[in-house]
């Protein structure tokens, strides 16, 4: 059992004791605490949040207690039951709300829960203001309201339509073109709200929609990581069901995965480059993502003319560098979308859109699409931590052994070499160490990311 705090917010394993799991406590703990944080930044101020949440089991109970903390404080809710993490982060700005909180622990097992917490532009905090909200935790430092101060609650259930909706008027989404293709796509939505939002955009933008794992009841069939391990179902329903493509996402609908026609990967590195090739390709500009991320997207950035740069991984990390470079799409190499024309979060519903018309316009199958690609293969591993791991010496360790290369300590130890990279850093959500390795086939990926293994055993002396 498990309570990870940081500073994007709160996220453990349902039940168990207090402090040490997600339970109720720590829930209103925590809720309390963002609550406070932002009566301290608006001081005399009526405040409102948007609440919203995936399927998952636990959700409706962690819900019911963060929104009648919130109330307690005196803060206005605008409840969005079951939602997506785009379809909040829209809400906020929309709303006019001061913050939210989405309750949902991405890509975790359904015995995990968290809250994310976002600002006022719908976005989530910097890591200063996360570290503050951790402080009045701690602290317990609270004052409720009196009885007639106490905030209301606002119920609206047809967000997710809204979301829809924007998507489909964004100028580079051509729903008629996507019409007149015929495209015929298998939806897997992994009982959570993605088997709610993607179905509805596709119907909207005239797809045939074949559901897979789509009712939204929290029992995840599969292990909710959209990763090749994970998928068999769908690979195994695209080809029955001689389907164009087939569409994954996770419980909180910000990571994208694409089935092939054949029922392969189109790999999941490669949802960012796709929408990227179509993006840059209709608005030539920068491009952002995080150093796990493949080398792809620097080439196809490097083909439109533009200017490619990595940030540390982050999500709050790769927004901060695309604002700064003025990027006109970014992302993270899990899938996620950030298409600041929509707005500045990972969002599958505008990546679901944005590829289909990229595909229709290409007049190709998904599988040779990927191959028009540059052809980059990543190996993902991790090693678990313990209290003995001196972790930041081993880091340290590392960028010493690999000092004459080109190395970079900006998040962990990154490390470019001529034809391959490895880059090792702290989980941020789990108690881990992630090993990312790219070259350029899946058996030097893999044996450089066990070598890196074998050398990080040696230095702790596990060999």
């Amino acid at each position: 059992m498990t309570l990870i705090k940081s500073i994007s917010g709160i996220r453990g394993t349902i039940g168990g004791e207090a402090g040490e799991n997600l339970t109720p406590i720590d829930a209103v703990k925590f809720a309390g605490a963002y609550g406070s944080w932002l009566k301290e930044k608006n001081p005399g101020k009526r405040l409102r949040v948007v609440i919203g949440r995936d399927a998952r089991l636990s959700g409706a109970m962690i819900q019911t207690l963060v929104s009648s903390t919130l109330v307690g404080l005196g803060i206005d809710v605008t409840d969005l039951g079951l939602s997506t993490t785009p379809t909040v982060e829209i809400a906020v700005p929309r709303e006019k709300a001061d913050g939210g909180i989405i309750l949902t622990a991405s890509h975790n097992p359904k015995q995990w829960n968290a809250l994310k917490l976002l600002n006022e532009k719908g976005e989530f905090l910097s890591g200063n203001d996360g570290k503050e909200i951790l402080e009045i935790a701690e602290s317990g430092n609270y004052s409720f309201a009196e009885v007639d101060d106490l905030g209301n609650v606002t119920e609206i259930s047809d967000y997710i339509d809204r979301h829809v909706a924007s998507v489909l008027a964004l100028d580079l989404v051509d729903a008629e073109k996507v019409k007149q293709s015929g495209f015929k796509v298998v939806v897997d939505g992994v009982n959570s709200s993605g088997g709610i939002a993607i179905p509805a955009l596709l119907k909207a933008m005239g797809v045939d929609v074949v559901e897979l794992y789509c009712e939204p009841n929290g029992h995840f069939p599969h292990n909710p990581e959209p990763l090749k391990e994970h998928l068999g179902d769908i690979m195994k329903r695209v080809k029955e069901e001689n389907a164009d493509l087939g569409i994954v996402v996770d419980p909180d609908v910000d990571r994208l995965a694409f089935i092939c026609e054949d029922g392969t990967m189109f790999g999941e590195e490669y949802t960012l480059v796709a929408c990227a090739d179509y993006v840059l390709g209709k608005t030539p500009g920068n491009t952002v993502s995080n150093m796990s991320s493949s080398r792809a997207l620097h080439d196809i950035t490097r083909k439109h003319q533009g200017s490619y740069e990595a940030s540390a991984v982050g999500e709050v990390n790769v927004v901060e560098l695309m604002k700064k470079n003025g990027a006109v799409i970014g992302g993270e190499g899990n899938g996620g979308i950030i298409y600041p024309e929509s707005h500045y979060g990972r969002d599958a519903l505008v990546g679901s859109a944005l590829f289909l018309t990229h595909l229709a316009e290409k007049k190709m199958k998904v599988s040779e699409l990927r191959k028009s690609y540059p052809s980059y293969f990543m190996g993902k591993k991790k090693i678990e931590l313990t209290p003995q791991l001196d972790v930041d010496g081993i880091l340290k360790a590392m960028y010493e052994k690999y000092a004459s290369e080109k190395v970079t300590t900006v998040d962990g130890v990154k490390i470019d070499l001529a034809d391959h990279w490895i880059h090792l850093r702290k989980s941020n959500t789990e108690p881990i160490i992630r090993i990312y390795t790219e070259a350029p086939n899946q058996e030097m990926a893999d044996g450089v990311a066990d070598k890196i293994i074998g050398e990080i055993r040696a230095i702790a002396g596990l060999a």
